[in-house]
């Protein structure tokens, strides 16, 4: 029987005195362990590792694969039992707080002072007046199209500007063009995740707070998924859970004419392109849509989300290898790896050192709006850091689930979630 994830986190609070596995002689080279994810299709790991090894070669950088899906679920377990690594990820920020508050992150504060101020990310890992991890992402999400099958189809190209209005419209014309074309290709596609909806709604209405336990904010975001579900402009929740759908195929092969997904999948996508698992085709960026108007186009800066993707230190680390994980959270937060990591298309948390190598690999696209839209956003956190984010956020991911599966009309959805909110969490 699987353990809950509150019941593991708990777990996890009583065991402080598990040390973690790796290097235990008091001499000899130093190993660092370094936690990471779906290694086939993310390749930022290993190019860290490999970047830090270059410059250190006295340090050896193992890295350790996690199910990308149950990564928080999995490292919780293997804190507790003292087997994680000696580095780990925090994939997002809905599960810092437990890690943080939890005692599992070694205090960083002296590698962030020498950083830079404007390092993305760096403000939502200080807690205290202490940092307890440091970003080497930060990604923002956006638009990505199909420039092919826009032309295929007759259907202009985003300018920029677009409301969730003219984005489901757009969704629908393709859909129906591209049919007539004999393409099977959908308008768009927005994975099963609840990042999709929820995510675009916390960011973008004014006013909206997860703690407040007020979620009527999210409803026009699902009258548009739903809209689209029911057009046959998008992949319904259940074909795309029951047939194990993966937005890197639907866009890389050329499933779907759009997609909203995090500036991480620009790195997926080259890296598939290049090994023939995704077809090559013209594709380009564009803003998020916006509520309205007012805020979208070049001439504003156009309002999405993100959380920084970041690394701690596991505080049963043994002491010689402090001083070198340390300098590996360093190196990864430099203008060096921000390159790096630019060179495979993946958004550093320095981004000021790495538009220029972005825009130079081949296959990215060079057009005006790409590049607006990666440099130019407002991009607000997708989990809020608080006490209360994680269960919360679990809380409306089972309101995602029943509106969008068709198990519960909006309105009793949110009812329903604001309801398990203030007796499970806020009482």
């Amino acid at each position: 029987m699987k353990r809950s994830l509150a019941a593991v986190t708990a777990l996890l609070l009583v065991l402080s005195g598990c040390s973690s596995d790796g290097d235990s002689e008091d001499s000899g080279p130093i190993s660092l362990s370094l936690a990471a994810w779906s290694l086939a299709t993310t390749p930022e790991f290993q190019k860290l590792a490999d970047g830090f090894k270059a410059a250190h070669p006295d340090i050896a950088v193992e890295v350790k694969e996690y199910d990308a899906k149950n990564y928080d679920t999995q490292m919780i377990a293997d804190l507790a039992a003292g087997k994680a690594p000696d580095i780990y990820v925090q994939k997002n920020l809905k599960n810092f707080y437990t890690y943080q508050n939890g005692k599992q992150l070694l205090d960083v504060s002296d590698v962030a002072a020498k950083l830079s101020s404007d390092l993305g990310g760096l403000s939502g890992y200080q807690v205290d007046g202490k940092t307890w991890a440091i970003p080497y992402r930060a990604d923002s999400w956006v638009l990505y199209y199909n420039k092919a099958l826009f032309d295929k189809a007759g259907v202009k190209h985003p300018d920029g500007s677009w409301t969730w209005a003219e984005y489901a419209a757009t969704a629908k014309e393709l859909t129906t063009k591209l049919k007539a074309k004999s393409d099977k290709a959908l308008g768009t596609y927005q994975h099963t995740w609840q990042s999709t909806s929820q995510g675009p709604a916390l960011a973008q209405t004014a006013g909206a707070s997860l703690d407040s336990g007020n979620f009527g904010f999210l409803k026009p975001y699902y009258e548009t998924a739903l809209d689209l579900q029911a057009a046959g402009a998008q992949v319904g929740l259940g074909d795309a859970t029951t047939n194990s759908l993966t937005y890197q195929a639907q866009f890389g092969k050329q499933s779907t004419g759009m997609m909203i997904m995090g500036s991480w999948y620009i790195a997926t996508l080259l890296s598939q392109q290049a090994k023939g698992d995704a077809d090559t085709f013209d594709w380009g960026l564009a803003p998020m849509p916006q509520q309205t108007k007012a805020t979208t186009g070049t001439s504003a800066t156009p309002v999405t989300f993100g959380d920084p993707t970041g690394l701690g230190i596991n505080p049963k680390i043994s002491e010689r290898k402090i001083q070198a994980a340390k300098d590996f959270l360093a190196y990864a937060a430099s203008p060096e790896a921000a390159k790096a990591l630019a060179g495979i298309g993946v958004t550093p948390a320095d981004t000021a050192s790495a538009v220029d190598t972005i825009f130079a690999l081949k296959g990215v696209p060079t057009d005006e709006l790409s590049k607006f839209t990666f440099t130019a956003h407002d991009t607000k956190p997708e989990n809020p850091v608080s006490q209360y984010t994680a269960p919360l956020q679990n809380i409306l991911n089972d309101l995602h689930t029943a509106v969008l599966s068709g198990s519960k009309p909006i309105d009793a959805a949110i009812t329903e979630a604001q309801d398990r909110a203030k007796n499970e969490v806020l009482k």
